[in-house]
């Protein structure tokens, strides 16, 4: 019952000192400004990982639907469905059209080339796809859920520190001014609560900032991935680049080829 009472006396100090600092009615800790730098940092690089995950994903699934249902599914750890990509779909619908016009005619093996060749797009694009996501969307994900969250969780422990600190300076103000006595009893007990408050609070910001500074050091890991993911994206265009330009010089020489189909008058 002592505890619950001391916590609940801590709660209300806490509750009492936020509302004073923000209505200006009480001195607040400053962090100091490297500190403050440091929480700069680290919150730029939360901000700014949670943007680039997101529009990784919607560059790699563009359709909303779809992401929703794989962020879903990583929830549940349930395997995705196999899909099938809109480009693998249109390059079998090519293949179809090809075979029923007849791959002996200029336009049936025209179609037949466009269809395999999207097919070998798509592979290429999968390929790209699972890469960027091992090699890069999975070490951003686990970096926000493993390091930011801890820093997220000392963050506001040390926040609670300072509301202890600050609240524990307010007090020993207010019982000096009502105890004239230099060795009065009540004096002595309040300061001895402020020196354990100042300790935990030392202890926190120190715990926070090197939380801290291991967030900033990660941009070293996040550009090596980085360069992973631009390498395969080069690798993916690269790719394309050679199979299209292969499939142009194909249906350049079967123009050229006169189609069985068509007789001559």
């Amino acid at each position: 019952m002592k505890n619950f009472a001391s916590g609940a006396g801590t709660l209300l100090s806490r509750a009492k000192q936020f509302t004073e600092e923000k209505l200006g009615q009480a001195e607040k800790t400053e962090y100091g400004p490297e500190f403050e730098e440091l929480m700069d940092k680290g919150e730029k690089t939360r901000v700014w990982t949670e943007k680039i995950v997101k529009q990784t994903e919607a560059l790699l699934q563009p359709n909303p639907t779809l992401r929703v249902e794989q962020f879903i599914n990583e929830k549940i750890q349930a395997a995705p469905a196999a899909r099938q990509r809109e480009i693998e779909i249109f390059g079998q619908v090519l293949i179809d059209a090809g075979n029923d016009f007849g791959p002996g005619t200029s336009y049936g093996g025209a179609l037949l080339n466009c269809g395999q060749m999207q097919q070998k797009l798509a592979e290429a694009e999968r390929q790209f796809i699972q890469s960027s996501i091992t090699n890069f969307l999975v070490p951003l994900k686990s970096f926000l859920e493993g390091d930011i969250k801890t820093v997220q969780k000392e963050k506001k422990t040390l926040e609670t520190k300072r509301l202890d600190l600050d609240a524990a300076k307010s007090k020993l103000r207010r019982t000096k001014t009502e105890n004239k006595e230099a060795e009065d009893p009540a004096v002595a007990k309040v300061e001895a609560d402020l020196r354990v408050a100042q300790g935990e609070f030392d202890h926190q910001i120190e715990v926070t900032k090197l939380l801290l500074e291991k967030i900033i050091s990660s941009h070293v890991q996040h550009l090596h991935i980085l360069n992973e993911f631009i390498t395969g994206q080069a690798t993916f265009y690269a790719q394309c680049n050679h199979y299209m330009t292969d499939l142009q010089k194909n249906l350049g020489s079967d123009v050229s080829v006169s189609d069985p189909d068509v007789g001559s008058e």
